[in-house]
């Protein structure tokens, strides 16, 4: 039988992922044959000719397990899923059947799968495969994510564990994740003497780390749908602020902080020009990541040379830089297959701070 491990959240972008790629990425270390499933899939996408979750693909592409693409992710869920539901015309016990299939396929050749819910415990519910009846269908312990604070997580807790409870789930240890490094020690003390006597263990997670949340280049490029000119080597790179440039010249300059994206309006020509000379002196490449030039205004020819010649990374959008910008802050910043950089920081983070032999011990109880 393999170790298996139901991650669940209290919420959506808590960290499911992120923490799914470091157990994974430490388990093998110590296994060898890991395995992974998303049962319920609600992020539909295509990996070699197989239709499955994106969460799936990014887990056989990052750890080389597409032998097991078939398996990984049994029910994908599409916008119109939960009508067809409703109206009968699913077949909802062959679902389960489905998932059940599956994880015994996982089971012939793992011995540690990470089984990944899908937002918050009832999701999946409509079809009578919420994260608590998944996981005690698979008889897989649950490992609990919360994200950080005190009374919050305290609160988000009591309720979220009682579906699981409900449906008969072993939760077997609370994750906390998202913790303020500063307030690290006394945040896990005092929720370990908030949960004493509850019968699953307090884990500490993950510190706040916003450049785990931050898109790259190449996301806001698919965000967009829009080509990066310039130099398409820094593709790659994380994008650590979004700032508009709508104040003078010099002040736009004066405010530049690590790796900016810079909004600027297609008729800014001095600015421009400045950014685009900056971005080649070796002080400045670091705080510069890059230019959305905005507007319907075509940029003068001396200006466009300019930044052509500079090689700064740099997207053409017709929108308005209001619109650009908000596109852009609000957007939600998933990790994919691509993101090396912060795939290297995931697997480094993992390593300083999950005691993996803990975890470990904990499920193998």
């Amino acid at each position: 039988m393999a170790r298996k491990i139901f991650v669940a959240a209290s919420g959506q972008n808590i960290g499911k992922t992120t923490i799914s790629l470091s157990l994974l990425h430490l388990a093998q270390k110590k296994y060898g044959r890991v395995g992974f499933m998303k049962p319920l899939g609600p992020k539909p996408t295509v990996l070699h000719g197989i239709p499955m979750d994106k969460d799936a693909a990014l887990m056989a592409q990052v750890f080389g397990l597409t032998r097991d693409l078939r398996y990984m992710s049994p029910v994908v869920v599409y916008p119109d899923t939960t009508r067809q539901a409703i109206d009968g015309k699913i077949n909802l016990p062959e679902l389960g059947e489905r998932i059940l299939t599956s994880f015994a396929e996982l089971e012939k050749h793992c011995d540690f799968i990470v089984i990944e819910g899908s937002g918050h415990p009832g999701v999946g519910s409509v079809l009578n495969l919420s994260n608590a009846r998944i996981a005690k269908m698979l008889d897989a312990p649950v490992l609990m994510l919360s994200g950080g604070g005190l009374g919050n997580v305290i609160d988000t807790l009591a309720m979220n564990t009682a579906l699981f409870k409900l449906e008969g789930a072993d939760v077997r240890g609370v994750l906390v994740n998202k913790l303020f490094s500063e307030k690290r020690d006394v945040t896990l003390d005092y929720l370990n003497r908030a949960f004493a006597g509850q019968p699953f263990s307090v884990i500490g997670g993950f510190d706040y780390k916003p450049v785990l949340a931050n898109p790259s280049l190449g996301r806001v490029a698919r965000l967009l749908d829009l080509p990066l000119n310039g130099n398409r080597r820094e593709v790659k790179r994380i994008i650590h602020h979004v700032q508009i440039g709508a104040a003078s010249t010099q002040r736009v300059t004066e405010m530049l902080r690590a790796s900016s994206l810079l909004l600027v309006t297609s008729s800014r020509d001095e600015l421009l020009v400045t950014i685009a000379n900056l971005y080649q002196m070796p002080e400045f490449h670091p705080l510069i990541a890059g230019l959305v030039i905005s507007g319907v205004a075509p940029v003068s020819n001396i200006t466009q040379r300019i930044i052509d010649r500079s090689r700064i990374p740099y997207f053409r959008a017709d929108q308005t830089t209001t619109d650009l910008y908000k596109m852009i802050t609000e957007d939600v910043s998933k990790i994919t297959a691509k993101d090396t950089e912060k795939l290297a920081l995931i697997r480094s983070l993992a390593e300083e701070r999950l005691d993996f032999d803990a975890v470990d011990e904990l499920f193998a109880q």
